[in-house]
């Protein structure tokens, strides 16, 4: 079960498309991180991995083992502007965990093939 939507959707589509344009204050970037983590959650449902945006939000997707205490075996984090542009597709994933700008550990935190974000069918690592 996909989890609850807090984002409704014709904001969280504003706020990306604000962010594209480069008119994103704050308020709007958090808003559009948080639509596009919970857009991920609902394409690829699961606890496996953590994916953490600070300060924006976080949330676990991706089927497989759940964990239940402490840190998370499979996590991946990023800052707005990364996480978006990896969201869009305006930033592989390649580019970001090389030049260091995503942080991915855990054998299920190759996310790459659910971005961006939206795809019909999306491919798994």
């Amino acid at each position: 079960m996909p989890p609850r939507r807090r984002t409704d959707p014709d904001a969280g589509r504003a706020a990306v498309a604000a962010w594209a344009r480069g008119e994103a204050d704050r308020r709007t970037l958090t808003t559009a991180v948080r639509f596009t983590l919970e857009e991920l959650a609902e394409q690829a449902p699961g606890n496996s991995v953590e994916v953490r945006v600070p300060p924006a939000g976080a949330v676990q997707a991706v089927e497989g083992p759940r964990h239940t205490r402490g840190t998370p075996p499979n996590v991946v984090e990023t800052d707005p502007a990364t996480w978006l542009g990896l969201a869009t597709g305006a930033v592989t994933w390649a580019d970001a965990v090389a030049d260091g700008r995503v942080r991915a550990s855990g054998e299920r935190s190759d996310i790459s093939g659910l971005l961006p974000l939206g795809q019909e069918e999306p491919t798994r690592s």
